[in-house]
């Protein structure tokens, strides 16, 4: 289709389909974009527009898209054939160039946002809306490869992310463009392009997608969930007995025997809850495979290892130092909208150990509420935060507990049911060992073996109090590690070897053996017995709270969120009725330093990390009354 085409049927939707907008700015200057091409400009929003008052409540997702509709829309290059309908000015996914095809996935919006019709969407049935969006799947459309694939990083890359996501976006959109009866020649381009698309996704022999070993899970789990959507839309008999295969397949490969989803050969939590799960929620919905939920049990009893509760209620802190690739480290109890992990509550029914960790549909509402009251304009998103994701999943609904339900998972979580155990978790193939210890005045977690990757700190992790909450918290850096540091380097930033003679002893060491350590664990106490092989710094990091009281043993005060040096045997916290006393084994000179690193929305969760320089040699106990 040439470009004199394209121009003599977009002045002719125009005459046909253009709406009444009687709320929008008359001007296109005023959407901040110079077209200067055959395309008409989208219309903006009136200042003050939308109005909250008029989204249903599981709808309000979509108020902050409204707002970047025009202007994202209008970037659309329609200037230069070779780039004609690339969705410029950087609102989602870098590198921000034309070969990047996830740059595109942005069509599913425009196609929701043209297709339904609300009293607060005025570009229903947009012709400018629908002359973009014809742009925009073209050049979509001409990315793909000549084997279904489409590239990311490069031009014709074959992108398993790419490829993935944007078999679901792509067959989201001729679900959208079929409710609308609109664009017939695209929509039978964009079929054949999704029959392409999941006949190289679903091919056993595409080790793009299914690599040995199986890495980046969410990804492939992505593809298979728009598989699934497409072949819905096209049905195919030999594609769906494809598809059932390969979620054999995901079941089969994709979770460690640890429990966690490879993401790409470790855990990760913001992947593994945010992204994986949700996507194993969509691809549940199309096809209601057992295998999923079962897949969905094992993850949430190794989730609730993971998530260290706040005995106040405000939230979860996570073991994000075992992270593979993001540092998402804490989870309020109340999260509002928007929030990508909802279509993952479709499994609470089927697993609800799983509610523990999500808002409770009261809570939900009540934020709903509050956002539909709020006089203040809705904010526009800003560039790169705009993942169509957060739309994309909203007409499925969800699945929420109730706050009684909630409450009750939150019971269930193994170190609140039980106040003795010891739990290692070992994934032989990868060597990493995950240790979970129980006891009546602690919980200890730490990770010793092979690390996946350079985010990762090994060794001891967290330390939680029942009344107390998070005392100890490792961070992903090497500052801020639970960790030995020699020569500049602690011991967390290599792979530790352990053995496990008792259930109450660990012993780890480097692998050049400069630094070992042997780890005691009490009933309300834990040591650690640290040999260097030279002058060395043990280092601490504390969640302190506004209202602790921080004293070293010399008599030297340390304030919240301040720093302070003492030569002393020790530190003691006082936090409501629970004491925490860390001694080490001699009269040193120890500092306490502040950082900018806060937890949960109140901010009132701060890390101070505490450093002990020693001769080689330290005994270092932290006891929890």
């Amino acid at each position: 289709m040439s470009l004199t085409r394209r121009t003599l049927l977009t002045t002719a939707a125009a005459a046909a389909l253009t709406p009444s907008l009687p709320a929008l700015a008359s001007t296109a200057a005023e959407t901040g974009a110079q077209s200067g091409g055959p395309l008409p400009l989208l219309t903006p929003l009136p200042a003050g527009a939308p109005d909250r008052h008029l989204f249903a409540p599981l709808e309000q997702r979509f108020a902050g898209y409204l707002r970047i509709l025009a202007p994202m829309a209008n970037d659309i290059v329609d200037t230069d054939p070779a780039t004609y309908g690339f969705m410029a000015g950087g609102w989602w996914r870098t590198p921000a160039q034309p070969y990047n095809s996830r740059i595109q996935e942005h069509v599913f919006t425009l196609s929701w946002f043209y297709a339904n019709q609300r009293a607060w969407n005025p570009y229903h049935r947009d012709a400018a809306l629908l002359a973009r969006l014809d742009a925009a799947l073209q050049h979509y459309l001409r990315l793909q490869n000549a084997d279904g694939s489409w590239p990311e990083y490069s031009p014709g890359e074959r992108g398993k992310a790419s490829s993935g996501f944007g078999l679901g976006y792509l067959a989201k959109t001729l679900a959208n463009l079929r409710q609308a009866n609109a664009l017939p020649q695209r929509r039978t381009e964009l079929e054949a392009a999704l029959r392409k698309g999941v006949r190289w996704y679903l091919d056993p022999a595409n080790t793009v997608v299914w690599d040995e070993p199986f890495k980046y899970t969410n990804q492939a789990v992505a593809g298979v969930a728009g598989a699934a959507l497409a072949l819905k839309l096209l049905p195919d008999h030999a594609l769906q007995l494809r598809l059932q295969e390969r979620i054999r397949f995901v079941a089969r490969w994709a979770q460690s025997p640890v429990g966690f989803f490879y993401d790409p050969r470790g855990m990760d939590i913001n992947y593994n809850f945010e992204v994986m799960l949700p996507e194993m929620a969509e691809l549940y919905l199309h096809t209601k495979n057992p295998a999923l939920v079962t897949m969905t049990r094992r993850f949430t009893e190794w989730f609730g290892y993971n998530l260290l509760r706040e005995p106040d209620g405000s939230g979860w802190l996570t073991y994000y130092a075992v992270s593979d690739r993001t540092a998402t480290a804490y989870y309020d109890d109340v999260v509002p909208d928007p929030d990508r992990t909802n279509l993952g509550s479709f499994f609470v029914p089927q697993v609800p150990d799983l509610g523990a960790f999500f808002t409770s549909r009261e809570d939900r509402a009540a934020t709903r509420a509050a956002w539909a009251a709020d006089p203040a304009p809705v904010p526009a998103l800003a560039k790169q935060d705009t993942s169509p994701r957060i739309i994309a999943h909203a007409p499925f609904g969800e699945a929420m507990p109730s706050r009684q339900d909630k409450q009750a998972a939150i019971a269930r979580v193994p170190y609140l049911r039980k106040d003795t155990f010891t739990e290692l978790r070992r994934d032989d193939v990868e060597n990493q060992d995950y240790l979970y210890v129980r006891r009546p005045g602690l919980y200890l977690g730490a990770f010793f073996g092979t690390r996946p990757g350079s985010v990762v700190k090994a060794g001891t992790g967290f330390l939680w109090h029942p009344k107390a909450g998070t005392v100890i918290h490792a961070q992903q850096t090497a500052t801020g590690a639970w960790a030995t540091v020699l020569s500049g380097k602690s011991d967390a930033e290599g792979n530790l070897i352990a053995e496990y003679p008792a259930a109450d002893l660990v012993r780890y060491r480097t692998a050049d053996n400069s630094v070992a350590t042997e780890l005691v664990i009490g009933r309300a106490s834990v040591t650690r017995r640290v040999r260097a092989t030279s002058a060395a710094t043990e280092q601490i990091p504390l969640v302190l709270q506004p209202g602790d009281e921080v004293t070293f043993s010399d008599g030297t005060a340390v304030p919240y969120n301040e720093s302070r040096t003492a030569t002393a045997s020790g530190l003691k916290i006082r936090r409501g009725s629970t004491t925490i006393t860390i001694t080490w084994s001699t009269e040193l000179a120890a500092s306490l330093s502040t950082s900018s690193r806060t937890y949960l929305r109140d901010q009132r969760r701060r890390v101070h990390v505490l450093r002990i320089p020693h001769g080689g040699s330290l005994e270092t106990t932290v006891r929890m009354d």
